[in-house]
């Protein structure tokens, strides 16, 4: 029986525990927060998107930075088998719009008090308060580490023959993602790819946002570019805010953004169920309907109220210029307009607002195959901290429990 130490008590963490538990071995996890999974509490907003229930080839498609490494892990542990084994542990789930698995109960304290007994059931200790300080290397191989208890406690050595690093990227700081395993593998030679937010909100040069904060659209066409080149483009929902815009739509095109000195540009298409044309004729029958109105009070049907102001300034129309007066030039520069609203990216939300991390340990210093160093034996890492990310739906969860297993079933 080998002892295994595994840093971190979050999604890939717990799985880690679990995995190395049913090889039969001993296994501790050091947890610095008063409670495990602080971050899986909080994700979907606290209903816990679990995973999303697809194929392989799917999930592979839904990762952005290193989807290939991820081929052993994912054929490993793949959601199917992670819903499985949920359900085998008596947590009742469910399957949503776009695939995404969520508990039945809409609570994600459900999923971390299954994943609790789990490991209870697996005699797994659990040690909380506990801070690692560092990783031990003897010889060229992990052997332990130095923990001490987060209230100031005695440093204390731990031995073990393998040690799990799962101490998430940096975001949410607040859930213990302070970058500690960065900080472990850097000390011990690893590369590591520069960390940024993503899966977060953008802010936008433009005041209008502001103007507009609490305003949600759906079904908006929305384009990202840099220069002519297009980075991202989907139809979804989205939302004005008060630095900005948010929503599923940004918060995906935050994966692909570069940085802000690339001079990023979001273009909406505000009506992209109509064309050019189709659309001038449609506000044609607005304005003849309203022949003697004042333009501004002639977009009730075609937009939101909190928009018009925002669209009758951006037109150069004036306000109580009479509809019946309006040109065919500026008509048609309303309709490109509403086809077109242009913004300017002048960066990312913070760590704080970001789900995910981007960057991390680069996963060439890690074998896929076990998720062990390769620069120190007996060292193996999963989850966040690694350099991999997805879009929304599931699939960044589910890394975090396909690689903690794979982690635990190979390490010791």
């Amino acid at each position: 029986m080998s002892e295994i130490i595994i840093v971190g008590g979050g999604a890939a963490g717990m799985m880690a525990a679990i995995a190395a538990a049913d090889q039969g071995h001993q296994v501790t996890i050091l947890e610095k927060n008063e409670k495990l999974g602080k971050k899986v509490f909080i994700t979907g907003k606290g209903r816990c998107n679990i995973t999303n229930d697809s194929d392989v080839e799917n999930l592979l498609q839904h990762t952005i930075r290193n989807p290939r490494f991820l081929y052993s892990a994912f054929y490993t542990f793949d959601s199917s088998r992670m819903m499985e084994f949920l359900e085998s542990e008596g947590l009742r789930i469910k399957t949503e719009r776009g695939n995404r698995v969520f508990p039945q109960s809409d609570h994600s304290s459900d999923v971390i008090r299954t994943l609790e007994k789990a490991m209870k059931k697996r005699d797994v200790t659990v040690r909380l308060h506990t801070k690692v300080l560092e990783i031990l290397v003897q010889d060229g191989r992990c052997c332990g580490v130095v923990a001490q208890k987060t209230e100031g406690g005695t440093k204390e050595t731990l031995s073990a023959d393998a040690v799990i690093t799962a101490t998430g990227g940096v975001s949410y700081p607040s859930t213990g993602s302070t970058g500690d395993g960065l900080r472990f593998a850097k000390e011990l030679g690893h590369q590591i790819v520069d960390v940024m937010p993503s899966l977060v909100p953008f802010e936008i040069r433009e005041d209008f946002c502001r103007r507009m904060q609490g305003l949600s659209l759906k079904n908006v066409s929305m384009k990202m570019l840099k220069g002519k080149k297009v980075l991202y483009e989907e139809l979804g929902e989205m939302l004005f805010t008060h630095f900005g815009i948010s929503g599923p739509l940004v918060l995906t095109a935050s994966c692909h953004f570069t940085k802000p000195e690339d001079d990023v540009r979001i273009v909406l298409d505000l009506k992209p169920a109509l064309s050019e044309k189709q659309l001038d004729e449609r506000i044609l029958r607005d304005f003849s309907k309203n022949k003697n109105s004042y333009f501004k009070n002639s977009l009730g049907k075609l937009l939101p109220s909190k928009m018009i102001p925002v669209i009758v300034e951006l037109s150069g129309i004036g306000p109580e210029k009479p509809v019946n007066e309006v040109t065919k030039e500026e008509r048609r520069n309303l309709v490109a307009l509403l086809k077109h609203l242009e913004m300017h990216v002048s960066g990312l939300r913070g760590f704080n607002e970001a789900i995910i991390t981007r960057g991390g340990i680069n996963v060439k210093d890690v074998d896929p195959g076990t998720m062990e160093s390769k620069k120190v034996p007996g060292l193996y890492f999963a989850g966040e901290v690694l350099d991999l990310d997805a879009v929304t739906g599931g699939y960044n969860l589910q890394i975090a429990w396909s690689t903690g297993y794979l982690a635990g079933l190979s390490a010791g």
